[in-house]
């Protein structure tokens, strides 16, 4: 493995990290948090990730990779939980 492709690879997996722990207090402390609402950020992340006209870089985009991943990871858990959606 390339010096450059384990710092991406560290990137992504800090990122990642942070962002569910960073999910996981928000949900802790704020009763709004529910699935839609983190689906609808994550459609946000989504839309930035498509808008990269200038170019972010690529540990920008592993970091940004890693904070998708980490939602996605994080509304399945909320949904087999049994979250009820937000109206």
């Amino acid at each position: 493995m390339s010096e450059s492709t384990a710092l991406f690879e560290e990137r992504y997996r800090q990122v990642y990290d942070e962002e569910l722990r960073g999910l996981e207090r928000r949900c802790e402390h704020d009763p709004t948090c529910g699935v839609d609402e983190l689906k609808g950020v994550l459609k946000a992340l989504y839309v930035r990730e498509g808008n990269d006209l200038e170019g972010r870089g690529q540990l920008q985009d592993a970091a940004l990779s890693a904070t998708i991943a980490a939602y996605e990871h994080f509304i399945e858990d909320k949904k087999k939980d049994g979250a009820a959606p937000q109206a």
